[in-house]
């Protein structure tokens, strides 16, 4: 009996020791680690005084600070940024859908701006600048060094005074200059409209207003088709969309799935993630649908693309999104200030993550080049089309009715008109020849 409990006594202590041993050195390095923290902002605090009594000017002392929290901020990834309090109030007045300036979303890349969308109908967008366009100088003043505020900061300005953005382009030996008049920005976060049989639904931005929009203008041009039996489907443009909210978004991708996970977002800590899920009711009916993206489609816009197209609710067409697969929550601080960080990632539905992979369409359609009026204007001849129809005392057709005949007029010329969108939009005409199969296969099958 005392052999056992000094067995147990020593096994204890042994224990005991053993956890000493693991727990003691964890402890010291942690301690250690305490020790460097509190050393490198001694050194922070050293060198912000030297800079205050020994540089060759007087310096903003505030300014110094905020570039010290904004370069903190940046060097961990292209999205995270100290906003002071001007910029935290334009950031929200764009979420709400106005705001000054020339209209593109921008991000930083190889130290200059890189564009991810202009924004349609805005004044960059009608000047010519492109997805993926690089601004590497504004009036001829430089934007490498400059962090992304600051470049943008250079962008910013009276309505109506005109800026020079020089722009490097793939595919282009030269940097382009493109004059852009500054202007205020209106967006209106959604447009739906007729073509042919088909819904078309531009979504351009995600914002309070964005499913508000779809809503009604579905309802205003469903009414004048007839109704949803009148079409054989909508397309769902999101090209050159940045996207926006979080909340807009997972709102558009529920308006049109019945059931099912929209996105989910994981953090660093395992239970802090957050799942969006599906509520019944399709405004669409289950029509066949297809989404239209290109590597102007970000964020917001990715994560609708990605829930439609992982519960098959919807063909995906166009080229490679933008990949921006990162959540940023805007923390407020003192000051009136915010700071925007990168607290998750997005995951779709099967649970892909979305960051720096974008959606890869279900049918690869590359959008030919803008070519200018003048090229377009020198190719087209004013001839006039032959047919058998327009011989001197041709025969007529026997055996169709005069009712009939017209039909088939009727449908040429609606085909001469989408012959007519492919030289416009060619992305869109396509989407729209998908939704005709998918309509007659639907048909065919009831």
């Amino acid at each position: 009996m005392r052999k056992t409990a000094m067995a147990a006594a020593t096994g204890m202590v042994a224990g005991i020791l053993a956890t000493t041993q693991i727990a003691g050195p964890l402890l010291a390095q942690e301690n250690a680690n305490q020790a460097s923290v509190y050393e490198q902002l001694d050194l922070f605090g050293i060198v912000f005084e030297r800079i205050r009594n020994q540089y060759v000017e007087e310096v903003d002392e505030g300014e110094l600070i905020e570039a010290a929290i904004n370069g903190m901020l940046t060097s961990l990834d292209p999205h995270s940024s100290y906003l002071p309090p001007r910029d935290f109030e334009d950031m929200q007045t764009d979420t709400r859908g106005e705001f000054g300036g020339l209209g593109i979303e921008v991000t930083q890349e190889e130290g200059y701006v890189k564009v991810i969308t202009p924004m349609d109908g805005t004044p960059a967008y009608e000047a010519g600048v492109e997805a993926g366009d690089f601004i590497t100088a504004v009036d001829g003043e430089t934007l490498l060094g400059l962090t992304l505020e600051e470049a943008v900061d250079l962008m910013r300005g009276p309505v109506g005074s005109d800026i020079i953005v020089t722009i490097v382009r793939e595919g282009l030996e030269e940097p382009l200059d493109i004059t852009i008049t500054r202007d205020t920005i209106k967006l209106t976060a959604a447009r739906v409209r007729q073509e042919g049989d088909s819904v078309v639904v531009r979504v351009s931005t995600f914002n309070d207003q964005t499913l508000p929009n779809v809503r009604a203008g579905l309802e205003e041009v469903l009414a004048e088709a007839g109704g949803l039996e009148s079409v054989n489907g909508i397309v769902l443009d999101l090209r050159n969309n940045p996207g926006g909210l979080l909340t807009a978004g997972v709102a558009l991708a529920d308006a049109f799935l019945e059931q099912g996970e929209i996105v989910s977002t994981r953090s660093r800590e395992a239970d802090e993630g957050d799942r969006f899920n599906a509520r019944a009711g399709d405004i669409a009916e289950g029509k066949p649908m297809v989404v239209l993206i290109n590597g102007g489609s970000a964020s917001a816009s990715e994560i609708v693309a990605g829930a439609l197209q992982d519960h098959r609710r919807a063909v995906v067409v166009g080229t490679k999104s933008f990949g921006k697969g990162s959540v940023q929550t805007i923390m407020p601080v003192q000051g009136d200030g915010a700071i925007r960080l990168t607290t998750s990632r997005y995951y779709t539905p099967s649970g892909r993550s979305i960051q720096a992979l974008g959606i890869s369409p279900d049918i690869v359609v590359v959008q030919p080049p803008r070519v200018p009026e003048e090229e377009t204007a020198e190719e087209e001849t004013d001839r006039p089309r032959r047919s058998e129809a327009g011989l001197r005392g041709a025969l007529g057709n026997d055996s169709l009715t005069d009712e009939q005949q017209e039909q088939v007029r009727q449908e040429q010329e609606a085909a001469v008109e989408a012959a007519e969108l492919r030289d416009e939009d060619y992305q869109l005409a396509y989407a729209i020849d998908i939704l005709k199969g998918l309509s007659a296969i639907e048909t065919a099958a009831k």
